[in-house]
């Protein structure tokens, strides 16, 4: 599983005109679920989303999680992640989990983000989503479940 963390003032997702998530200060995720990913890979992205301490403390250091700071979490579905672009001129998706596998992981990977106590936003999975975000730092930080070593 692949993710993309945008630390945020604010971000929101709009899904054929209508404003479907939007939260304050906080992250952003895109996600993309791979071939292979199981609930394993989506707790682990869960964990680190809710844990990763690169929010400022009083000194200004990377030293508080999206908890820590009362912020909140939008997750957004994004297969293009898992694009290859090694060859040829247009990427391969054929590494991205089917579609009904990787919505199940998406759900379970944002539950798991509400369940431990976050406020969580989302998009809508398959959707063509308009994202919009203003990126505090910028701080942005790549996750991908599968090189944790």
């Amino acid at each position: 599983m692949r993710a993309v963390l945008q630390r945020v003032s604010q971000a929101s997702v709009t899904v054929e005109g209508t404003c479907v998530g939007r939260i304050g200060p906080g992250w952003l995720v895109l996600l993309g679920v791979e071939r292979g990913d199981t609930e394993t890979d989506a707790g682990w992205v869960a964990d680190k989303v809710q844990n990763l301490r690169a929010f400022e403390d009083d000194q200004g250091k990377m030293n508080r999680s999206v908890g820590d700071t009362g912020g909140g979490v939008l997750v957004v579905s994004q297969f293009t992640l898992l694009g290859d672009c090694r060859g040829g001129r247009r990427p391969s998706f054929t590494a991205a989990a089917d579609p009904a596998e990787a919505e199940r992981l998406y759900t379970l990977c944002a539950d798991r983000l509400e369940q431990s106590g976050l406020t969580v936003a989302r998009g809508v999975f398959r959707a063509m989503m308009q994202v919009e975000l203003v990126n505090d730092g910028p701080v942005t930080l790549l996750l991908d479940s599968r090189k944790t070593f």
